[in-house]
């Protein structure tokens, strides 16, 4: 079973119709239980950083998610939900993200052209980098949806596969048994489904 954390700020109804349509055991929850009963976890997100931060804690599943993380449960970040695994983000101002993931989160419009809009929204190419159990059923140079303002820095050593958006956008990461897709799987058509289907398939101690 996979739980989807509900706290708020998610993309719920889309995630979990992919995950339904894979024929995957799903459970949208506000509830610690869930979390140690799943045999994986998803932490979606949009919206604004600052206000996701709160809502997860005022949530109380930081620290049955964390638990959950320790005992090597495998965990899924999904765009906010990716960014939150880092360290910190600098959306408007400076804010504490879960600390998972090595990194920061900042504004995209302070690394590319002025010619460039912000949010970067649409299909982009995305290339990897380093092999991953994730990533078992695509060859590279798929494309993926992205919706983001802020992109991951700083986070070289846990990149597995990236987007050219005249800087390397970070699009999926991993630190252990943490992942986060910058993209969003579930708007990616069938490439999003073939990861949603790899994280399925995830036991806990799942090695580099």
């Amino acid at each position: 079973m996979i739980a989807i954390i509900d706290y708020g700020v998610g993309n719920l109804f889309s995630l979990s119709s992919s995950l339904a349509h894979l024929g995957l055991e799903t459970v949208v929850t506000k509830n610690a239980e869930d979390l140690n009963c799943a045999d994986q976890i998803i932490l979606p997100g949009v919206g604004a950083f600052a206000d996701a931060a709160q809502k997860l804690r005022q949530s109380a599943l930081v620290e049955p998610l964390y638990e959950q993380v320790r005992s090597g449960k495998p965990l899924l970040g999904i765009c906010l939900g990716m960014q939150m695994l880092f360290e910190k983000s600098y959306e408007y101002g400076e804010h504490e993200g879960l600390g998972l993931i090595p990194g920061v989160v900042a504004p995209l419009k302070e690394d590319i052209p002025a010619s460039l809009k912000v949010p970067h929204i649409g299909w982009n190419r995305l290339d990897i980098c380093k092999k991953d159990p994730l990533l078992r059923y695509l060859s590279g140079g798929e494309y993926v949806y992205y919706v983001h303002s802020y992109y991951a820095k700083n986070c070289a050593p846990s990149v597995l596969a990236q987007s050219e958006y005249h800087v390397a956008v970070p699009g999926v990461v991993r630190n252990k048994n943490v992942w986060g897709c910058q993209f969003h799987p579930e708007k990616s058509g069938p490439v999003g489904l073939s990861i949603l289907k790899a994280f399925s398939e995830l036991a806990g101690g799942e090695k580099e």
